[in-house]
Formats: C-alpha cells, sequence, structure tokens
C-alpha cells in the first residue's frame, strides 16, 4: 500500500511566511500614513460646514485647518503652509491642500507617497451670501 502525504513542506512554508510577511511590513508602514491623510481630508471637509469659509482670506483658512489638523492628530510638519493654497476663479473659491511623505522602508530604500486633493468651496459662499 502507497500512502501519498499532503500539505505543505517546510521550505514552502517558510516561503509563504517570508510572503506574508514582506505584505504584513509593507502594511505596518503605509497603513499610519493613509490614516493621517485620512484626517488631512476631514480637516478639509470640516471647513465646508464653517460660515463665510469661501470669503476668507488663505491666511485664516490655514490657521483653520491647522487648528483641525491638531485634533484629527495630523503631524505638524506634514502639511507646510505653503501647500495649502486657495484659488479663486469666477467667484468660485476652491482650496488645494498638497504633500509629500517620505518613509523610511528598508536599509537605504525609501516609500513616497503624494496626496493632492481639492475641495470646492464655492458652494458655502453663495451659502452665506
Amino acid at each position: 500500500m502507497k500512502q501519498s502525504q499532503r500539505g505543505i513542506t517546510f521550505i514552502g512554508f517558510v516561503i509563504v511566511l517570508c510572503v506574508v510577511g514582506f505584505f504584513a511590513y509593507c502594511a505596518m508602514k503605509l497603513v499610519p500614513i493613509y490614516s493621517e491623510h485620512f484626517g488631512v481630508v476631514k480637516s478639509m471637509n470640516q471647513l465646508l460646514s464653517e460660515p463665510g469659509i469661501g470669503n476668507k482670506d488663505i491666511g485664516e483658512i490655514r490657521q483653520m485647518l491647522n487648528t483641525k489638523f491638531s485634533i484629527q492628530y495630523v503631524d505638524d510638519t506634514t502639511v507646510p503652509p505653503q501647500n495649502i493654497q486657495l484659488r479663486r476663479q469666477n467667484g468660485a473659491a476652491s482650496l488645494r491642500v498638497f504633500y509629500d511623505k517620505r518613509v523610511a522602508f528598508i536599509y537605504n530604500i525609501d516609500l513616497l507617497i503624494s496626496f493632492d486633493d481639492t475641495i470646492n468651496l464655492s458652494s458655502t459662499a453663495a451659502a452665506s451670501d
């Protein structure tokens, strides 16, 4: 009688473990970055509920946004003030926040993630007039 064995060999198990470990390591590095980005987006969307936000100048908007960033646990160095831009065109205002996040990955390899988000403030400006 010949019996066949089923299952994974030790070397196969080690290879699967290495692949799963690599992706788990990637997730541990990237999840905090995307979690912080969701805080940036949430802060931007919270600005829409502010009265007269479309008529405020960029200094006031940056200050309000930085206050909301601290509530959302966004690091102060993540979004530099020059990366928060207000564009007014034909009576419509839009807020753009863009930034790059660099994270050390393995040895001398870094991950660079770029974010660029824009929200339209003109609907709130028209509602507050």
